[in-house]
């Protein structure tokens, strides 16, 4: 199969190698997907680049990006012969494994495979994986959401995109956070209870929205830059989950967030319990089969064109998601 890889840590133009590795095989409990496109997150960039201090895997090389969709054409023992055949978007093709979706094929586990509606094209489902079930894990692992106020920093972002879709279909009052006045209408379309600029104006809508009682949840893009506003806007027993900062280290608001015995959750993507996984996959399939959830691509790159993928990433010129397409 053509792949592309890389045996080092580095710059995209400096590691990276296109050419033909052997097909994988599923094992028990695993699906092989012929792929169509692979969604590149910025998790897959750090992974490269190692950054965060993460350990280096213990592969000699490694097949990048978790995300993809394609059409399954195999699968291993214990797992159901009807799965042959069907569309299929998947993640965690690399996360703790040497091959992921940035090839003509990838094997993995079932519980990490939802299958592709009808109506959705391949190209989504290769957006939905990492951001889908990052949003999921964030909205819903404190407990259900309907009635209650969820504040989306970041909104129009992947993952905050999928948060404010998600929450507001489980019945949650939603309230969403651009980074400029220019977005709030974008905002708006998505179906955002109020669209609101971050920072005092974000605390007065919440707080005006809620009675003053502050918001159930807050799903956090930014946490070292937001921890103060959000422990302003927060509701007694409420919820910060972050999954993203721009400082390593960042301070929190102790005292603040003590006095409303508040959680702190904090998200890595690669360590979501499986169950967590198994639950996030329907709700997202379900949203996007109704056309609640869709991704701007900001870009579509031939495999032989890995480097410069990555490198849309790490530089964005136009919002939206960078994909792969796979050879025929």
């Amino acid at each position: 199969m053509r792949a592309a890889w890389y045996e080092n840590k580095g710059p995209a133009h400096k590691v990276f190698h296109v050419g033909e590795l052997p097909t994988p095989e599923p094992g028990p409990g695993e699906l092989r997907i012929r792929l169509a496109f692979s969604g590149i997150n910025p998790g897959d960039v750090k992974k490269r680049q190692a950054r965060h201090g993460a350990p280096a895997p213990a592969f000699p090389r490694t097949v990048p990006h978790s995300d993809g969709a394609g059409v399954v054409d195999a699968v291993g023992d214990g797992v159901p012969a009807d799965w042959v055949g069907r569309r299929a978007w998947c993640s965690y093709a690399q996360s703790y494994r040497p091959y992921g979706t940035a090839a003509q094929y990838t094997v993995v586990p079932e519980g990490c495979v939802g299958a592709l509606p009808a109506g959705v094209s391949a190209e989504q489902g290769a957006c939905l994986g990492i951001p889908g079930i990052t949003a999921h894990r964030a909205v819903f692992a404190d407990g259900p959401v309907a009635g209650r106020t969820v504040v989306v920093a970041g909104a129009l972002g992947s993952v905050g995109r999928a948060a404010a879709v998600l929450a507001r279909r489980a019945g949650a009052l939603v309230v969403g956070t651009v980074t400029g006045p220019g977005q709030l209408a974008e905002l708006r379309e998505l179906g955002v209870d109020r669209a609101v600029s971050p920072g005092a104006e974000a605390v007065d809508a919440v707080l005006a929205l809620t009675g003053g009682r502050g918001a159930d949840r807050v799903v956090e893009v930014a946490l070292g830059a937001n921890a103060a506003l959000d422990a302003r806007l927060l509701a007694p027993g409420g919820t910060i989950a972050a999954y993203a900062t721009g400082e390593p280290a960042p301070a929190l608001p102790f005292w603040p967030l003590a006095y409303k015995n508040a959680t702190v959750r904090l998200l890595g993507y690669d360590d979501f319990p499986r169950e967590a996984v198994r639950q996030a996959l329907p709700d997202i399939t379900a949203a996007a089969a109704a056309s609640a959830l869709r991704y701007p691509v900001a870009a579509v790159h031939p495999l032989d064109a890995v480097a410069a993928a990555h490198e849309a990433v790490e530089h964005p010129r136009a919002p939206g998601r960078v994909l792969l397409a796979l050879p025929d």
